[in-house]
């Protein structure tokens, strides 16, 4: 799906199209209504680069204990014991 924003001025502050996409990608992430990879997507820009947006906009990351032992599994699978 393409949605195209124009950018405006929301009060004082300018908001691109492209501060539009990542304000869209942190609301469903917060929201649980999208992964962080597919948030990223939705934002247009790397994991990674998300992860820090969510950090500037003072959003926790969805990680749960059943997501720490999934991934304590993993390693211990690929480490072979």
């Amino acid at each position: 799906m393409t949605i195209e924003l124009p950018d405006v001025k929301i009060g004082s502050q300018p908001l691109t199209s492209e501060q539009a996409r990542i304000e869209l990608a942190i609301g469903m992430y917060a929201g649980r209504r999208a992964t962080m990879g597919q948030a990223a997507k939705i934002a247009g820009i790397s994991y990674t680069a998300f992860m820090h947006e969510l950090g500037k906009h003072g959003v926790c990351l969805n990680y749960s204990m059943e997501d720490a032992l999934q991934d304590i599994e993993t390693v211990r699978r690929r480490l072979g014991k």
